[in-house]
């Protein structure tokens, strides 16, 4: 007997597709059920069947002894690939950039010493609104409520810290030390995870896993999960109030923020975008999330160190709609916007607010955005002002022959590369300015971490992104001081075959902490960065490394990493020096400087 179940998009990625969960179909499952006593009805087959359905093809870990046994159960799932990671914080930002890539990543850890090497990579991916399953190999369930001191702890007879630790940076934790309810705690836990859009946290005891139970004895339904729906009330009075502010304008502009994403709003963006005429720009984060050929792009506001007459379009406007924004120090470039609210209509995915004026709450953005493009009068002004006032960026100076090379030819080579199938990669650092000023082709993909900005975030992103979309070629720019706290898991990559271009850009430091407050903390050791690739790669796997000095090398370098070697993980060495640095960074940081050494305020 078959029978149908409703699917609804759960977990929309960027990329348009649903982490393999369908949209709008039914789906047909087969009424299977398994034996009670079967191998196949544990706690272990059940939850890698949940992550085989909501899109999980891959799971990054990292083993110890109290995860070992659901390890072989993960093993076993034939549609899941284990992947072993060099450190558990390099597993975490394989989850996130999966994530990013695939719409959820997964990842397993050990008790305790391998849940607090991971906390900081699921912290970050809890500030990006990202959906993943952190799973944890807890102690022998018989062991809790006891007066045990177990290893991997703190020597304490409580358990408890390290989910104490997670509280604070997952939306949901489940803890299973006995089989009758482990069942509901998984579900509720990724159920969870897609309907909130962050990380969750699941310890499962080590002596659990394998131990049929009769909640277990059939094969898990796919979730159908309820939508969340718009009151409609205050939909169409949001959406009335805006377009009157809107329509009264004489120039508006639209801007896209990072929580687009979290909303699963940047289509109906793009249609209000059409609909309306008005010029288009995006927040640093939400770079990416906006096609860059639509005809009224502007490009990145990011206040002083914006595109190129972006923020003189927008901070002139009389009126804006801002999609999703963060305020922070770093998106504000130390609080320097020149915007007023009273200009301003704020739509976060579930709330609008109109300058100084209503606000409308269980207003979902998508449902917002979308129904207002129906109600706003075609005004492309400020595009025409745009328009008017654009001279086309120069390009470099021309290099001499064999003369040092510069940052600035570096990108503008890296500009020439992208494609549709190609995707970014940027760490924390001078890379996050000169990829923004990146045109990125259509179906580029794009990934930066600003809001958490953990430096050596994009090593373990890198590995996880390449590995959830394979059909991309990922181009990562790394700086040397991100790339030390987190370069192991290069040797991941290799074994899974990877063919990602990496550009380690080598200046001797920590560039943009030199720019906020200088000091000597700053410099750190040289590497001979491919010579330590070269000695993980260890003639096992696809790898070519190079190091360039020049343009005429980098030239030939980008040519090979194309041609010959197009199936190998390139990592290119580029030597640049220490003060070459984007005039963005310069200007950025000396006000985030200044916003941090702030007075305390008189009491």
């Amino acid at each position: 007997m078959d029978f149908k179940i409703g699917a609804i998009d759960t977990c929309k990625p960027i990329n348009g597709d649903i982490a393999n969960v369908p949209t709008n179909k039914a789906v047909t499952i087969q009424n299977s059920t398994i034996p009670f006593n079967s191998p196949d009805s544990t706690l272990g087959r059940h939850l890698a069947r949940r992550l085989v359905q909501i899109g999980v093809t891959d799971v990054f870990s990292v083993p110890g002894d109290f995860n070992l046994t659901l390890l072989d159960h993960l093993i076993a799932e034939p549609e899941l690939n284990l992947i072993g990671c060099c450190n558990e914080l390099n597993a975490g930002y394989a989850a996130d950039g999966y994530a990013r890539a695939r719409g959820i990543g997964a990842c397993v850890v050990t008790f305790t010493v391998g849940g607090l090497s991971i906390v900081n990579a699921i912290a970050g991916a809890y500030s990006e609104n990202l959906p993943l399953i952190c799973i944890v190999g807890g102690p022998n369930s018989n062991d809790y409520g006891t007066n045990r001191i177990l290893h991997h702890t703190i020597g304490l007879h409580d358990f408890s810290q390290e989910l104490r630790c997670f509280q604070t940076v997952t939306c949901y934790q489940a803890v299973l030390n006995n089989l009758d309810d482990a069942h509901e705690l998984i579900d509720t836990a990724i159920s969870t995870s897609l309907k909130e859009s962050k990380p969750v946290y699941i310890s499962v005891g080590c002596n659990l896993p394998g131990i049929p139970h009769p909640t277990f004895s059939r094969e898990p339904v796919p979730f159908s999960l309820s939508p969340r729906l718009s009151n409609m009330m205050g939909l169409e009075a949001a959406v009335e109030a805006a377009a009157e502010f809107l329509n009264k304008a004489v120039k508006p502009v639209l801007v896209g923020g990072q929580n687009m994403r979290v909303a699963k709003a940047c289509d109906a963006f793009v249609e209000l975008a059409d609909s309306c005429g008005y010029a288009v720009a995006v927040m640093p984060a939400a770079k990416g999330l906006v096609p860059e050929h639509h005809p009224h792009f502007l490009g990145t506001y990011w206040g002083a160190v914006s595109t190129t007459f972006c923020a003189e379009i927008v901070e002139s406007a009389d009126a804006y709609l801002f999609a999703g924004p963060i305020f922070n120090d770093y998106s504000s470039v130390g609080y320097s916007l020149l915007l007023k609210k009273e200009k301003a209509i704020i739509v976060q995915p579930d709330r609008v607010t109109i300058g100084n004026g209503p606000a409308f709450g269980c207003v979902l953005m998508r449902d917002f955005l979308s129904a207002l493009a129906k109600r706003l009068k075609h005004n492309p002004t400020s595009y025409e002002n745009y328009h008017r006032i654009y001279v086309p960026d120069g390009l470099p100076l021309k290099c001499e022959p064999k003369e040092a090379l510069r940052v600035n030819v570096l990108f503008q080579h890296i500009q020439n590369m992208l494609t549709g199938e190609s995707a970014v990669i940027a760490e924390t650092g001078d890379s996050w300015f000169n990829c923004q000023k990146l045109k990125l082709p259509q179906g580029c993909g794009y990934e930066f971490q600003m809001q958490y900005g953990s430096i050596g975030w994009s090593v373990g992103a890198t590995l996880g992104y390449a590995q959830a979309a394979p059909e991309k070629r990922v181009i990562a720019c790394i700086g040397d001081g991100s790339f030390q706290v987190t370069a192991q898991d290069i040797s991941t990559m290799l074994r899974c075959g990877q063919r990602t271009i990496i550009f380690l850009i080598n200046n001797g430091g920590y560039t943009i902490e030199v720019e906020i407050h200088d000091g000597p903390y700053n410099v750190i050791k040289n590497w001979n960065y491919t010579g330590l690739v070269d000695a993980i790669h260890n003639g096992e796997g696809k790898c070519w490394t190079t190091k360039v000095y020049c343009e005429e090398e980098l030239v030939e370098a980008i040519e090979t990493a194309n041609g010959a070697k197009k199936d190998c993980l390139c990592f290119i060495e580029v030597i640049v020096h220490k003060d070459d640095t984007s005039k963005e960074l310069l200007e950025w940081g000396s006000r985030v400087s200044a916003a941090n050494s702030r007075p305390p305020n008189p009491q």
